[in-house]
């Protein structure tokens, strides 16, 4: 693999997106970014990126990124179930803010707009998958 050595001209911003919990998106184009980059700082972001972000493709990008830098890494394992600790604890409060008679669109939008972090985390986890697992949650969380 080909990169640079040095610091990026950009290192503050990647930094910050690195560390954005409401995209995982933008955490992965930084990842990108910074394995293209090999500098102290570049190192310990992905690093940070590999062992901390719930978003397995996240961390797999910091991981082939880190190796191509020749790090001694292990690729940790993908978490099995939930991912964040009671979710259903925190994913009811959002459906019971709700009018009664809400959709499942409805629940939807104001999960992303009141937990982001939720809603990003499962969305990068699931991928394809997200939808049919947000509308079980959704079904199976108690009514008021």
């Amino acid at each position: 693999m080909q990169y640079h050595e040095g610091i990026p001209e950009n290192i503050d911003e990647l930094k910050r997106n690195a560390k954005r919990q409401d995209d995982w998106r933008t955490r992965l184009n930084a990842v990108e970014e910074l394995g293209n980059w090999k500098c102290r700082q570049s190192i310990d972001i992905l690093w940070d990126r590999m062992m901390r972000d719930k978003v397995y493709k996240v961390q797999h990008a910091a991981f082939i990124k880190l190796q191509s830098f020749d790090e001694k890494v292990k690729l940790p394992k993908k978490k099995k179930g939930n991912l964040i600790k009671d979710i259903d604890k925190k994913l009811s409060p959002v459906k019971n803010a709700l009018p009664e008679n809400h959709t499942f669109d409805d629940f939807k939008a104001a999960l992303r707009q009141k937990k982001p972090e939720i809603y990003d985390t499962y969305e990068g986890d699931k991928e394809n998958k997200f939808e049919q697992w947000l509308k079980n949650k959704w079904q199976s969380l108690p009514k008021k």
